[in-house]
């Protein structure tokens, strides 16, 4: 398979050019014109890189890129990364907010989907667009419940015990939590705890599950590599490397 055609695809169906984002999203490092298998991984680091390779990738697609804004100087760790993929002639894709925002393979709806909702409304302002979704459960259900369908969950028991409407911004997603308690959001779901977040959820009565950075943002990268695998017939493969944030 062709580079240039997996990368117009991806573009496409993430529609990048939608977002203005601090990352940049698309094909960050060019490799070989050839795939033949995928590598997918929530950051570009070395971990993932050498994963890469070791699988036998020549394509490695994550979430979390290598440049972001732009590089201001090509030494230390940044230097050692560009020259390991160049080496290696391995392409590097990222996909930041629009794999945050998709509505089919998203990092946000595919948690609400975790749960058993599908996601409804367009939910978490930033930088002009909506990253998340909210949606409403088919029926009450129990906050503890819903943590248990979680890996790791950390809760914060502020709300009815049993809820129904519930929305989801992954990665560093407090800057919405207003946003969810002003919209009578009954459980917000995120990835990243923050300090500032708890006496907010106190006071305006609302559950929240963080579920770690990491963790919330492996849901979009598993989804979009079984999209990818169908459309192109490639092999891939996840480098699951966790952070514990």
């Amino acid at each position: 398979m062709e580079l240039a055609e997996i990368v117009s695809f991806l573009d496409e169906y993430l529609q990048i050019v939608n977002y203005q984002d601090v990352s940049n999203n698309g094909l960050q490092v060019e490799g070989r014109n050839k795939v033949e298998r995928i590598a997918f991984a929530v950051d570009a680091c070395m971990e993932s890189f050498k994963g890469a390779i070791m699988a036998d990738a020549d394509m490695i697609v994550v979430h979390h890129g290598l440049i972001w804004g732009g590089i201001g100087y090509i030494r230390g760790i940044v230097k050692r990364r560009i020259e390991f993929l160049l080496k290696n002639n391995l392409s590097l894709y990222a996909a930041h907010l629009p794999l945050d925002a998709h509505r089919e393979v998203g990092n946000n709806a595919m948690i609400l989907r975790k749960i058993g909702a599908e996601p409804q409304e367009e939910f978490g302002g930033y930088k002009g667009v909506k990253i998340g979704y909210s949606a409403e459960l088919n029926e009450l259900t129990a906050v503890s419940e819903i943590a248990k369908k979680f890996d790791s969950a950390m809760l914060l028991p502020f709300g009815r015990e049993k809820i129904k409407r519930v929305a989801a911004v992954s990665g560093k997603g407090c800057f919405a939590l207003n946003e969810a308690i002003e919209e009578g959001v009954e459980l917000f779901i995120t990835g990243e705890p923050e300090h500032e977040a708890y006496h907010l959820a106190k006071e305006g009565g609302i559950n929240v599950i963080f579920l770690g950075h990491y963790e919330s943002e492996k849901f979009g990268v598993l989804s979009l590599m079984e999209v990818v695998k169908e459309k192109f017939g490639v092999d891939a493969v996840f480098l699951d490397i966790p952070t514990n944030f």
